[in-house]
């Protein structure tokens, strides 16, 4: 699975999960970039993500994500 697949993937999750068709997410977003992107909103999203790439993120990778380029680092490690 190729960068360009999983950030295609991704901002479907996102825009579904934070019911906004305008969000474009790329390597530096952050939750700073995303209006509504708490910590109930992050949880929520963890888990459209693990449901959208069929994978469970340990919670040592959830905690170590600081901006979505680290959660495509673990899905294209755990798509291989």
């Amino acid at each position: 699975m190729n960068i360009n697949d999983i950030i295609t993937r991704l901002n479907e999750v996102f825009r579904d999960v934070f019911d906004d068709r305008t969000i474009v997410v790329n390597e530096k977003t952050t939750a700073d970039d995303i209006e509504d992107w708490d910590s109930l909103a992050h949880i929520n999203l963890v888990a459209a993500v693990e449901n959208e790439f069929g994978l469970r993120f340990k919670m040592r990778e959830v905690s170590s994500m600081k901006n979505v380029g680290d959660m495509i680092s673990i899905i294209s490690e755990r798509g291989k």
